[in-house]
């Protein structure tokens, strides 16, 4: 696995998951679809965090669909 270090965080009464991917550095922030940030790192554009707002309500396959677009695997399933 590419990052060995990740921390999954999950406020269920505002139902947003988030996701970290190694040491934290300084990012910037995109929003490919309403709802879902991607934070990435500023030199070298790797993907530090992914955000999920409305993550029980969209779907427990949304955060697969969006791993597989940025090339992350988690060695566990999240379901809702």
């Amino acid at each position: 696995m590419e990052n060995s270090t990740y921390e999954i965080c999950y406020d269920e009464l505002g139902d947003f998951l988030e996701i970290f991917f190694g040491e934290p550095t300084k990012c910037y922030t995109e929003e490919p679809e309403s709802g879902i940030f991607v934070r990435k790192d500023q030199e070298t554009d790797e993907v530090k965090s992914i955000g999920i707002i409305s993550f029980k309500k969209r779907g427990t396959n949304i955060l697969n669909d969006i791993l597989l677009k940025i090339n992350k695997k988690l060695p566990l399933n999240i379901s809702g």
